[in-house]
């Protein structure tokens, strides 16, 4: 199953504090990288919520934020570490002789430095578990948001390889009659020269020529990847990065299939087959 790296899910619920917030949201990376921003009281959550992450998502930058919003003032009342300020005030006189003078920390730096203020009230015991199960509900949402938007994503690449099989299809069904044609181009020129040529000579540059204007190893590779793709597609595991892979062989072969066109028809369709690849590489870089 497809997992889309973009997401978000929110949950709350109400504790002896007022009411706990978790919040969610996930985008496209090259890897995992979670990012968290937590109440300082219930700061010791990081370590478990980590690994919560590292279990169910490979890929994709991860922002959790939790809020605890008290609804009692008293819960919520702050206190100053009187000794954290003595100590921050003894270390900035100490730099400020040390330097030559400068201006000295104003009571709003005293304020944001960490550790100065203080919730007077004491954590209860069971938040801790409250926060972390609410974690794990909220989690369980984005994993079902990015199951929905995977499901979407295979939907639209599923078109893009219909296209891209159509018109393969179409030139090699269609290559035979412009060789052909082609070729016959080739005599009608020669004639209106009015050159005389061995016949057999002729044959022997015609049928190099057809060599050279050979696209069959292509389209073939082009099938296989597609068939490919298919299969990644339906894999119950992470595929993102070997989608992005084919995408660069199907490129590949477009690209080589352009450089051999011979008329204008087969240059349309390598023009259409990377405009349905960009498409689709676009989109599989959502994925997980």
């Amino acid at each position: 199953m497809l997992l889309s790296m973009t997401a978000f899910a929110r949950k709350q619920t109400n504790c002896d504090r007022g009411v706990l917030v978790w919040e969610i949201r996930s985008v496209n990376h090259r890897y995992l990288e979670p990012g968290f921003r937590l109440p300082d009281a219930l700061r010791s959550l990081e370590p478990a919520i980590r690994d919560a992450l590292r279990k169910h998502i490979s890929r994709g930058k991860v922002d959790c934020q939790l809020r605890l919003e008290c609804d009692d003032k008293g819960h919520n009342a702050l206190q100053i570490d009187e000794d954290a300020v003595i100590r921050l005030n003894d270390a900035s006189g100490q730099i400020l002789s040390l330097t030559g003078g400068g201006p000295a920390l104003t009571v709003m730096e005293f304020l944001k430095w960490p550790g100065v203020l203080r919730e007077s009230a004491a954590v209860p015991e069971d938040l801790e578990e409250k926060a972390l199960a609410l974690f794990n509900e909220t989690l369980t949402d984005l994993i079902h948001t990015r199951q929905r938007e995977g499901q979407e994503l295979f939907g639209v690449i599923s078109k893009r390889i219909d296209a891209v099989r159509e018109i393969v299809s179409t030139v090699r069904v269609r290559m035979p009659e412009i060789l052909a044609r082609q070729q016959q181009v080739l005599r009608d020129r020669l004639a209106d020269l009015r050159v005389e040529l061995d016949p057999a000579r002729l044959e022997q540059e015609i049928v190099v020529y057809a060599q050279k204007c050979d696209i069959d190893e292509e389209l073939d590779r082009l099938e296989t990847h597609l068939n490919e793709v298919a299969r990644v597609l339906r894999l119950d595991e992470p595929s993102g990065r070997r989608l992005d892979f084919l995408m660069q062989e199907l490129n590949r072969e477009a690209n080589t299939l352009s450089s051999k066109s011979i008329v204008a028809e087969t240059t349309l369709n390598a023009v259409d087959l990377k405009v349905l690849i960009e498409q689709m590489r676009e989109q599989i870089q959502n994925i997980e």
